[in-house]
């Protein structure tokens, strides 16, 4: 009953006419950007975190999740239409999205997106407000050797789900730990890695660091590509939306099994919604009586990814709201939204801001029914934004940035630190680092620096403190467990390399 109460309080606070603008700002922003290809999530609510100050919290919070679950719908567009991924949780989506769309079958790929989104949207929505408030109870019992534990998990959890070499992503969540680091030490003030330079007093602002290596850098990997997108699909127009009934019956199992896999994969740290939509499709060809079909226009292949990466994208909530962990860079930019605004993520987010947290919960499936309106009646508009040719898209986008960073402090300097961590980024794009664990070292740091000086304050720096306390030793051993099984084919393929070369 506790629960259906907390939800109708829920709805009562997303009704109020300044939060359904915000959560209709949210969904067409997120669409926006899920359609326009090299702007990516991270950049956008990294440009809008300014905007947020002069907002109510509840209201910045529900645009800012608004945007995020609404990009992976636009994401499809792109993907389907142009073949081009308008979010990186769409890449898989646009195998066999664009093989319909070359079949003339845009528009049941696009119905089919839009309805797995919707229902895994539903889904996700019931299972935050269902876990929430039990995670919360086992949330409080959280000592400060266990939410050091639970970091250094999430951390690890980063580098598990990264893709590419694990000896990377872990020098990206140690670089983002430095980078937190530079500034003030929290405890007595003295300045550390400021290198005597004013500016960097007060340490590195979150959203200037975001802003360059998500914003900045995937633009000048887009110019660099050269990408111009083949436009031919769009300038026709798209005719027969409605999917038949075989599609209907055709799709239905993979949304359910791409729902319940992207729920899943959403609460684990690190993952999130691009880990569900590959797993998803992969499973889907696993099953499939004929897995030649897919790559060749599988309706499957829409319907599974596009259920995964929404369903995921909305229990990623789950984490941040209970555990006050961000388990990806969106959720990380969401701690530094609610932290602007003076909440501390954590347990006692439930407790004490219901309304934040019930009316943002009941913003979403509001949200996920405006999506669905946004995306299929309106597919029209979004494809002819698709038409705006990069020279006129990318430097709008470069100024509204600039224009975003500077608001947050007034401080010119701040746009030049961005535009360094925007080659910064480039670079590390261009050599395989994946800059998204380096955002969640940047975050966790001075919460996992703050709770080992409590931890070790309590236990009169005995460290023994962090194994003897059952709850933090079971994190810890999961965190150690998961990096060797991560290292292990690392150390073998170099084995095998120098048995090899001593045979010859």
């Amino acid at each position: 009953m506790e629960l259906f109460a907390n939800l109708a309080h829920g709805f009562v606070v997303a009704f109020s006419p300044i939060n359904l603008l915000m959560c209709l700002i949210g969904a067409l922003v997120g669409t926006l950007v899920g359609v326009l290809p090299g702007i990516g999530t991270i950049a956008t609510v990294a440009m809008l975190l300014p905007i947020t100050f002069g907002l109510p919290p509840v209201g910045a919070l529900i645009m800012l999740a608004g945007i995020y679950y609404g990009a992976q719908y636009g994401g499809s567009t792109t993907s389907i239409l142009v073949n081009i991924p308008g979010e990186a949780t769409s890449v898989v989506t646009a195998i066999d999205g664009h093989a319909m769309a070359k079949q003339g079958r845009a528009g049941p790929a696009l119905a089919i997106a839009a309805i797995g989104s919707f229902f895994a949207g539903c889904v996700a929505t019931v299972l935050i407000a269902v876990l929430g408030a039990p995670l919360t109870k086992l949330a409080l019992a959280f000592g400060p050797a266990e939410y050091f534990s639970l970091m250094v998990l999430g951390l690890i959890f980063a580098v598990v789900l990264a893709k590419g070499s694990v000896l990377k992503a872990i020098a990206m969540i140690v670089f983002g730990l430095l980078l937190s680091m530079v500034g003030s030490d929290i405890e007595t003030g003295a300045s550390r890695m400021a290198f005597n330079i004013p500016e960097l007093a007060d340490g590195l602002g979150f959203a200037t660091v975001a802003m360059g290596v998500f914003g900045f850098a995937e633009i000048i990997r887009n110019l660099d590509a050269g990408a111009e997108m083949n436009r031919d699909l769009v300038q026709q127009k798209i005719t027969g939306l409605m999917p038949t009934r075989k599609d209907l019956i055709d799709s239905a199992p993979a949304i359910l099994r791409g729902t319940a896999l992207g729920s899943i994969l959403g609460i684990l740290p690190g993952g999130g919604a691009v880990i569900a939509s590959f797993a998803a499709y992969t499973l889907e060809k696993k099953l499939a009586k004929d897995p030649r079909r897919f790559g060749r226009g599988a309706i499957e292949g829409v319907a599974a990814p596009e259920s995964a990466n929404n369903a995921a994208a909305q229990t990623s909530f789950i984490p941040l709201l209970t555990l006050g962990i961000p388990p990806n860079a969106v959720m990380a930019l969401m701690v530094g939204a609610m932290t602007i605004h003076g909440i501390v993520p954590g347990p006692q987010v439930m407790q004490k801001q219901p309304d934040l947290v019930w009316g943002m919960i009941a913003s979403m499936w509001i949200g996920n029914l405006m999506l669905i309106i946004i995306n299929l009646p309106l597919v029209g508009i979004w494809v002819r934004l698709l038409r705006v040719p990069y020279r006129l898209m990318f430097p709008s986008i470069v100024i509204f940035c600039a224009i975003g960073i500077y608001s947050v402090n007034n401080a010119p300097v701040d746009v030049i630190l961005a535009g360094v961590f925007g080659l910064v980024g480039y670079w590390l794009i261009k050599h395989d680092f994946e800059p998204a664990p380096l955002l969640l070292g940047m975050v966790l740091g001075p919460l996992m620096e703050e709770n080992l000086r409590r931890a070790l304050l309590i236990s009169r720096g005995d460290w023994s403190v962090f194994l003897t306390r059952p709850l933090s030793a079971a994190l810890l051993a999961i965190a150690a467990f998961l990096l060797v099984l991560t290292l292990l084919p690392m150390l073998r393929a170099k084995r095998d390399e120098v048995f090899t070369e001593s045979e010859n």
